[in-house]
């Protein structure tokens, strides 16, 4: 597996206080964070700040260290119908104390999502389309504008293929889409979006990964839209998509030359959903165990996709969906149990991202004070003696940095 578009070179002199080389002298390198995104699902933030038993605080707190020692980006809900479900009153204040709890710790966040016609808000059905419209920018461009500097990163719209054709419950999305067409519609957000944060991430996201997608894709681009990365789905309830499988999709989305997010993986621990099945949210069941073979399952499943993606030059993140089991759709989807405790997987994941994937090493200095070295891209720390010095490492750096060590 060739990584090496994951890493990148660094050069550093070390001089003592008088200019003089500090020649032959262990330095050790410590990678502190990592510039691809390694994401998970993070509504229980959203939930801490909503809780007032302090007990129940305690176990929220106790999950989000978990996930904090495995992840560095995360997603938050932004479903309108949750997050506005009557006109006027949103759950922007625990929105925003979650956001800026996980940015203080270092967390990326990406906002899920502005434009959907599942989870729409039911209030809005009393406006007309013209209407609609006008609140759905609004509603874009109020998120947007609240949330910048913590969440630049945007789900802008979701699953835009079967928008149009959706008839299980009338909904406002779907009203706009058969009026104004994929295209248009797509069209409209992103700019809302790009124009209330101009340096902001914006993905279009989708389950449906067929020539359609691809065929929208090429479509909004002929048609000028702005898209920042590409959003694939990967709920994986009936089974793993495989290597092959994998490499298809890649391939195939690959041939637009933009980033590639894969938004929200799930693989389960337990039995899978019967094959039947056509829309996943149609499973409904009381119980479904997570399994010490489904769990083995699990794990070699999450390493070997893991992989696959990360060896992808244009795979910039991955989000697994579910941190815990019993989340959607009731599914032992989870890298923790139900009891919060730790399945294979968490650990299988943790020792991808911060042991084989993560740089760490104790090198020294040559003669002339020069270190030279090789790493993961991302944040370090240098540390000579008792002085510890960050350094970032996100591309190959041209020229000699100079630190003077006392």
């Amino acid at each position: 597996m060739d990584l090496s578009h994951r890493k990148a070179s660094g050069k550093v002199r070390f001089l003592h206080t008088d200019m003089t080389p500090l020649a032959n002298y262990p330095v050790r390198v410590d990678q502190i964070s990592h510039s691809f995104l390694f994401g998970c699902g993070v509504f229980d933030s959203v939930q801490l700040f909503r809780e007032t038993d302090p007990e129940k605080q305690a176990v929220i707190r106790a999950r989000l260290d978990k996930w904090l020692k495995l992840f560095n980006y995360g997603t938050l809900p932004f479903y309108w119908g949750r997050y506005e479900p009557e006109e006027g009153k949103t759950a922007k204040e625990e929105t925003l104390q979650a956001a800026q709890y996980l940015r203080k710790r270092h967390v990326t966040l990406k906002g899920h999502p502005l434009c959907w016609h599942t989870a729409c808000a039911p209030w809005l059905l009393k406006y007309s389309n013209e209407e609609i419209m006008r609140r759905q920018l609004d509603r874009i461009t109020r998120e947007v504008t609240d949330f910048n500097g913590l969440i630049d990163l945007w789900d802008v719209i979701n699953e835009v293929v079967i928008m149009p054709e959706f008839d299980r419950y009338d909904n406002a999305v779907t009203r706009l889409c058969v009026e104004k067409g994929r295209v248009g519609l797509v069209r409209e957000v992103f700019e809302q979006a790009r124009a209330a944060n101009p340096d902001a991430t914006l993905l279009i996201n989708d389950f449906n990964t067929s020539p359609r997608y691809e065929q929208l894709i090429a479509d909004l681009l002929d048609a000028g839209v702005q898209i920042s990365a590409i959003g694939i789905q990967s709920h994986q309830h009936q089974g793993y998509w495989g290597a092959e499988k994998l490499h298809d999709v890649l391939e195939r989305f690959s041939r637009f030359g933009l980033p590639i997010h894969f938004t929200e993986n799930t693989l389960i621990s337990g039995e899978l959903m019967p094959p039947h099945i056509v829309d996943l949210n149609d499973f409904q069941v009381d119980e479904w165990p997570s399994t010490p073979e489904g769990e083995e399952r699990q794990k070699r499943e999450i390493t070997e996709m893991y992989t696959i993606l990360f060896s992808h030059p244009l795979v910039e993140a991955i989000t697994t969906w579910d941190f815990t089991d019993r989340c959607w759709l009731n599914a032992p989807s989870g890298l923790l149990r139900a009891d919060d405790s730790e399945k294979p997987s968490y650990h299988a994941l943790h020792d991808l991202i911060h042991g084989a994937w993560e740089t760490h090493e104790t090198l020294k200095t040559d003669a002339d004070g020069c270190l030279s070295f090789d790493g993961f891209k991302g944040n370090y720390t240098l540390t000579v003696g008792s002085r510890v010095m960050p350094i970032s490492l996100k591309e190959d750096m041209t020229q000699v940095r100079t630190l003077v060590v006392p």
